[in-house]
């Protein structure tokens, strides 16, 4: 029976059984697993404590504009006044417009992005697919400022004519330009879902006489509906938390829309245009930063929920 020392000086199997290479013993090989995996759990470890520190501030900085509104009349007041003598704290027109604009920029960008991941991945030719998905990809890149710019100057004087309204910059212009900054994202994380879909999940759907329509909808799509769907929520959360586009093209009015070329005022423009002109320290001031704190728990709700959904789906 070999002693323990005798042990630790045996030679391990590489890949595929082949042998390391002489000298390298067990104790060697799970040293050197040991510092990649405590380096992830290093950057893991500093990604929580850097969300959790941000968490703690915004908390600190909201917190006091309780002492001068109550949390219901923050949530559900229909006026935002905050710098009046008496001010108004009433945050229901930020919020419904934050929503409306995000609502309004998935549906008219999620059907398109995920039907332009599904033809790079299961229709389009491999020559036209190396030049449409890097072309994808780098609008990713695009500045919000500069959509926010065309929004301005091209496709608000049209709203204005076609439609007969006071300013084109309105919630229609605003969720059109964020449904542009949607797609790339959800459209290239689709593709990616779709084409990790395993060859011989297509191979068994084609056995069975499927058709190429039969395989691709019935098949892949709902073997990489995990993967779309994150991809949706991601994109979802992209136009949740953008601010130029919606500054600049949004119109600005913290007042409930009654119709889609209506301006509005999101969460995030209102911290934008208002917190550069605030007095620290004052109630107005703390209501800013109360503002950051709801969009940041929406967002982490919003996370918790698909992570739930997934558990369910798995069960």
């Amino acid at each position: 029976m070999e002693s323990r020392g005798e042990v630790s000086s045996l030679s391990v199997g590489g890949p595929n059984g082949a042998p390391f290479s002489e000298g390298v013993t067990v104790v060697d090989a799970m040293r050197g697993d040991r510092l990649p995996r405590t380096l992830v759990a290093g950057v893991a470890f500093t990604g929580i404590i850097v969300v959790g520190a941000i968490l703690v501030f915004l908390v600190k900085e909201s917190l006091p504009v309780l002492r001068d509104a109550s949390l219901m009349e923050m949530l559900t007041g229909p006026y935002w006044y905050p710098s009046q003598e008496e001010p108004k704290f009433g945050m229901l027109p930020l919020w419904v417009g934050s929503l409306a604009v995000t609502g309004l920029s998935a549906l008219m960008s999620l059907p398109f992005s995920v039907g332009l991941g599904i033809f790079l991945s299961e229709v389009c030719p491999r020559g036209l697919r190396e030049i449409i998905k890097p072309a994808v990809e780098v609008m990713g890149f695009l500045p919000s400022v500069v959509l926010g710019f065309i929004g301005m100057v091209v496709i608000a004087p049209h709203l204005q004519e076609r439609f007969g309204v006071l300013t084109g910059l309105n919630m229609l212009n605003a969720s059109f330009l964020l449904g542009i900054l949607m797609l790339p994202t959800v459209a290239s994380l689709a593709e990616d879902s779709l084409s990790s879909v395993p060859k011989e999940v297509r191979d068994g759907s084609y056995a069975l006489g499927a058709t190429r329509l039969e395989t691709t909808f019935r098949v892949v799509v709902p073997y990489a509906a995990r993967g779309i769907g994150s991809a949706c929520i991601l994109g979802v959360m992209r136009a949740l938390g953008e601010t130029m586009v919606v500054l600049m093209a949004a119109g600005g009015a913290a007042i409930v829309p009654e119709s889609l070329v209506d301006p509005v005022r999101p969460l995030t423009s209102a911290i934008a245009a208002e917190m550069g002109e605030t007095p620290v320290g004052s109630s107005h001031y703390h209501a800013l930063f109360f503002m950051g704190l709801m969009l940041l728990l929406a967002t982490m709700g919003l996370n918790l929920a698909v992570m739930a959904l997934e558990r369910r789906r798995r069960a």
